[in-house]
């Protein structure tokens, strides 16, 4: 898919009140993160996309009834839906000056009911051109996403035939129906039923 950047180079470097990479405890994770990766941009985008898909656990896998939208929120409460950990993944790359971008897939369950916005980051390729797309959402049965930089390895792939599809924009920041539903929903019940449907 050929991806449509929307916006100059330094947008996707921006903090804003979603992506605070200037708050204490993104720094700090950025940092250790940054030493583990032994200063290598590819290995520390790496590291940073596995902290965030292992360490931040998806709410409705774990049942968990906060909603959350701030990156330095969903590092601190460690849970968040798709497009919550999206953001902290964003804030953690930017913070160590890799160009992030925010990307959306239209999914529906297998009869194409339920259509819902289902949201990942692009990542500016450290070294080289163009962007890779990553989903942080977590692992389970029947979904391995991977951090790879040459071919996609997703949690969904799209299934057309469905309905679903794959949006081409790159984002500078969050979509604003998104964090509408997210900054507008008490609990993970209401936000299910307040996400968009599609952009």
């Amino acid at each position: 898919m050929e991806m449509i950047q929307e916006h100059p180079d330094a947008a996707y470097l921006a903090a804003d009140d979603v992506v605070d990479h200037g708050h204490p405890l993104v720094r700090e994770t950025a940092d250790a993160l940054w030493a583990t990766a032994g200063g290598d941009p590819y290995a520390y985008a790496k590291a940073a996309f596995e902290f965030v898909r292992d360490t931040v656990a998806h709410s409705a896998d774990s049942g968990d009834p906060r909603v959350t939208w701030r990156a330095s929120d969903v590092l601190r409460t460690r849970t968040g839906i798709c497009h919550a950990k999206a953001h902290a993944l964003a804030a953690l790359l930017r913070a160590r000056g890799l160009p992030t971008a925010f990307c959306y897939q239209l999914l529906a369950d297998d009869d194409g009911s339920n259509a819902v916005l289902h949201g990942l980051i692009a990542l500016r390729r450290p070294g080289a051109a163009g962007w890779a797309r990553l989903d942080p959402r977590g692992n389970k049965p029947g979904v391995d996403a991977q951090f790879t930089l040459d071919r996609e390895r997703l949690a969904f792939p799209v299934r057309p035939e469905l309905g679903e599809l794959d949006y081409p924009g790159l984002y500078a920041a969050p979509h604003p129906a998104v964090l509408t539903a997210l900054r507008g929903s008490a609990d993970r019940p209401e936000l299910w039923r307040n996400l968009p449907t599609g952009l």
